[in-house]
């Protein structure tokens, strides 16, 4: 019956407690909604009771008497607990930070790097609570204790062995903080990949997910990032400078063409109006290779304009000049 009791009113007050402080933060919230971090510490509330909950029982004389073993179950518990509470409060901390930096820049890129950075910076947080809290769990035992001594002694060994087994691990850790920290890439940048394009979805302390144009993910070790070249077509600014080559006959009325592609770029929405150009690029026995040049204000209004000229400049030339297309001459 005592045990009953005790448990009974422990859940009473921990519910009490959990009530009053998500109450608290919901009208401190309301009061202050320039303030982004009471919401996210809302989520906090279910490790905080627990931590509250085991710390009562655990406070309770006739528990810590009568049965060390129960004692020591509710001690193990309540340092998870407690690592739970520092990992969902860390986290709630960086996505206020996140937020509040949301409302005050209107830079995209810049936008970009803190989500990212804040991102691994959680990631990084989590890990570390977690290593720690399973440390103070392990030290509670008495027989981690005792073979402290011979644990030291060792630890060089095992320090070697587990550098060399997680050497690749390590590395793309090390390579996660180095983009984080030299914005190198980030969430949403478009890259090039081993001849794939696609944009950068999420980025983890030991891969990069790049969503392809097919919506297919490439998953590639963050490591890759610092070792090899890729192409990083909107780190500083997502404008590009889009181009379609078009190999054409030697008839083909180059300035007449000229004037086609502006009209052409005038009646396009994708085109930003900042730039643009058709020259020949070279020439060959049988053709003439024309460039022509325009700009975009990003990636993917750069493919919907490469190829909204390319159709509509082939199509002029074979409606008003079919003969400047190429042919292709065989003997007779």
């Amino acid at each position: 019956m005592l045990w009953l009791l005790l448990l009974l009113a422990a859940l009473a007050v921990t519910l009490a407690v959990g009530w009053a402080v998500d109450l608290t933060l919901r009208r401190l919230s309301e009061r202050h909604p320039g303030e982004r971090v009471w919401a996210p510490l809302r989520r906090c509330r279910l490790p905080l009771q627990l931590v509250l909950l085991l710390g009562l029982l655990m406070a309770s004389g006739p528990v810590r008497r009568t049965d060390h073993e129960l004692w020591h179950a509710l001690l193990l518990g309540l340092i998870a607990a407690v690592g739970w509470l520092a990992a969902r409060v860390a986290a709630a901390v960086l996505e206020a930070a996140l937020a509040r930096y949301e409302a005050v820049t209107g830079d995209p890129a810049r936008l970009s790097r803190v989500r990212t950075q804040l991102g691994l910076a959680r990631r990084v947080l989590t890990a570390l609570i977690a290593v720690v809290t399973v440390a103070v769990m392990l030290l509670t035992f008495g027989a981690m204790r005792t073979v402290g001594a011979s644990l030291l002694a060792s630890a060089g060994i095992i320090g070697i062995v587990a550098g060399i087994a997680a050497q690749s691990t390590l590395g793309n850790f090390f390579a996660g903080l180095q983009i984080a920290l030299g914005d190198t890439v980030r969430i949403g940048d478009t890259v090039v990949v081993d001849g794939q394009q696609g944009m950068v979805e999420e980025i983890t302390l030991t891969t990069l997910v790049v969503r392809l144009w097919d919506d297919r993910r490439l998953i590639v070790p963050i490591s890759y990032f610092v070792s090899k070249p890729f192409e990083n077509w909107t780190r500083r600014d997502p404008s590009l400078l889009a181009s379609v080559l078009l190999h054409l006959d030697h008839s083909v009325p180059v300035p007449e063409l000229r004037e086609r592609l502006r009209a052409v770029l005038a009646d396009c929405p994708a085109w930003d109006g900042r730039d643009w150009g058709l020259v020949v690029l070279d020439t060959t026995p049988s053709t003439l290779l024309l460039r022509a040049t325009m700009t975009a204000a990003g990636p993917d209004q750069a493919f919907v304009l490469r190829c909204a000229v390319r159709e509509r400049l082939v199509a002029y030339l074979y409606e008003r000049h079919p003969g400047a297309l190429p042919r292709i001459h065989t003997g007779d």
